[in-house]
């Protein structure tokens, strides 16, 4: 069941790409409240996971690929649209291919990537990586610069004049806010990120270490 609801927020994910390139103002609106279910499924699936004893290590790892189809296609759409610099999903794709390869590592050897048997070595790690605050607050500030661009692509290369939208994105305080979520969201992928490579290269010296001690 909650496989099923990963892949269903991924096919809402295309469809709201689809509609984000195709469609008008009000369809571009639609997507704003489309885009919020298919980060909040994120929340639902693991919810369901635990609610019916379906955890594994499979569910684990999909659900993180779907966490990163979902966030690396927006980055790179609004990217396409030319709302954010490219620079933004090449580094946000380049920091998860790092430490999804590394989490990947440590799950060889019976980890998981965010509950208590994991690769972190110290309590500011694990609190900005694994900790709920943090991955709550990372999660809505994405959420929020998400949903801002999308309205932002309305607002900058559509007709939104007496429209909601365009008296909104029309107020530079609101603009103000939503770049300042944007930046945000990128700013803590790369804070969250890099604790993640540190402990993560220490776990790996470790453990080529132990295998060169059991080899000789």
């Amino acid at each position: 069941m909650a496989n099923a609801i990963t892949i269903g927020r991924l096919i809402l994910l295309f469809i709201v790409v689809a509609m984000i390139y195709f469609g008008n103002v009000q369809v571009i609106t639609l997507c704003m409240l489309l885009l919020l279910v298919v980060i909040a499924a994120d929340g639902v699936d693991g919810w369901v996971a635990r609610k019916r004893n379906e955890t594994s290590t499979f569910g684990a790892v999909f659900d993180i690929a779907g966490d990163r189809i979902v966030e690396n296609t927006l980055w790179i759409v609004f990217s396409d649209l030319g709302l954010i610099p490219v620079w933004v999903p090449i580094l946000v794709i380049s920091r998860g291919f790092i430490v999804d390869g590394l989490r990947a590592l440590s799950m060889q050897e019976g980890m998981t990537a965010f509950g208590e048997k994991n690769m972190m070595r110290s309590p500011l790690t694990t609190w900005l990586t694994a900790g709920r605050f943090m991955r709550g607050f990372f999660g809505y500030a994405k959420a929020l610069a998400f949903v801002f661009l999308c309205g932002l692509e309305a607002w900058e290369h559509h007709d939104t004049t007496d429209t909601f939208l365009g008296s909104l994105y029309g107020m530079d305080w609101f603009r103000y806010l939503g770049w300042s979520l944007v930046w945000l969201a990128v700013a803590l992928t790369v804070i969250r990120g890099i604790p993640v490579i540190i402990d993560g290269l220490a776990y790996v010296r470790e453990l080529d270490a132990r295998k060169r001690r059991e080899a000789s």
